[in-house]
């Protein structure tokens, strides 16, 4: 059994991670706004972070070298995780506010619950059935009133800004059912960021959205940088939050994500929302306190080393 005094720091934690993961929302924002596309800014999230995770595993006397059985899955995560979620993330960002964007985000645990239950991993609950209707009630409270968003075409990306919570969710429920063949969650993101360097640079080069690292710089740069290695680092917590504080603890850092990604984007992006927006926030959170796992789920486990049932995937 924990001692308690630990309770404080798992709480801290919780915090800094939610503040960190909902301030790479606004920053992606405002640096895709500044002109940077799709396959560049992505190719310099991957690159940094597996800068960042290398240092990180150095520092911790772990193995750079990723064994050749690993691979397969490291693609899979890079392409799950980053590659294909963010591409949708970022063309979405062009027309919805980083608001909406934190909101639809966390439609992570409604997605992953049904997915759960698909492969045998998952009973059905009433009152978990009942927070996916609301989850998904908030996304028609964002769509469908004309006075929700700035603008009543914005809804039509609605779509594709939800491909990324799902491709997440089907990521963490593989990673629950296969697992991970040994690896830490540091070393899975630090082979994923490899190989997604290797995929994503010609991709960038062709798709003329390369991001050449050279003066002058902008804060757009900045803000590129800061998301790649916040992310990378509330990523890799998370993991270390689930070993130490339970799956159903560390998922509550989708509530602190979304907040946070709606303080931070009025904060830096000077973005205001309707009072349908803020009702669908509620729905949002409500709808997520029903599906959240509970019983064996909320006790500390992990999955082959990664968290058994991520919150949320790569931003």
């Amino acid at each position: 059994m924990k001692s308690t005094r630990a309770e404080p720091i798992l709480i801290v934690a919780l915090v800094l991670m939610g503040a960190a993961w909902g301030l790479t929302i606004p920053l992606t924002k405002f640096a895709i706004e500044s002109g940077f596309r799709d396959f560049g800014i992505i190719f310099w999230q991957f690159a940094l972070g597996a800068v960042l995770l290398g240092g990180i595993l150095t520092v911790l006397g772990r193995p750079l070298r990723i064994a050749r059985i690993h691979w397969p899955f490291c693609l899979l995560i890079a392409l799950l995780g980053t590659f294909l979620p963010n591409w949708a993330s970022n063309t979405a960002a062009i027309h919805l506010p980083a608001g909406i964007m934190s909101i639809v985000i966390s439609t992570v645990p409604l997605i992953a619950w049904p997915i759960a239950m698909g492969l045998g991993m998952d009973r059905f609950s009433a009152l978990r059935a009942l927070g996916l209707m609301l989850g998904f009630g908030a996304i028609l409270l964002i769509a469908l009133p004309e006075a929700s968003l700035p603008d009543a075409s914005m809804a039509a990306w609605l779509p594709l800004a939800l491909v990324a919570p799902a491709r997440y969710a089907v990521e963490g429920k593989y990673v629950a059912k296969r697992g991970t063949g040994g690896l830490d969650p540091i070393q899975v993101l630090f082979g994923a960021s490899i190989i997604g360097t290797i995929i994503s640079a010609p991709v960038a080069v062709l798709s003329g959205g390369w991001i050449a690292p050279r003066p002058p710089f902008e804060l757009a740069h900045g803000a590129g940088i800061a998301s790649a290695c916040l992310h990378a680092l509330a990523y890799s917590g998370y993991g270390w939050l689930v070993g130490r504080g339970g799956a159903g603890f560390a998922a509550q850092v989708a509530y602190l994500v979304t907040g946070f990604g709606i303080v931070w984007a009025s904060l830096l992006l000077d973005e205001s929302y309707s009072s349908w927006v803020w009702a669908a926030l509620v729905l949002m959170f409500v709808g997520l306190f029903l599906v959240q796992p509970r019983g064996r789920s909320d006790q500390p486990q992990v999955k082959e080393g990664i968290a058994a049932e991520p919150a949320l995937g790569e931003r």
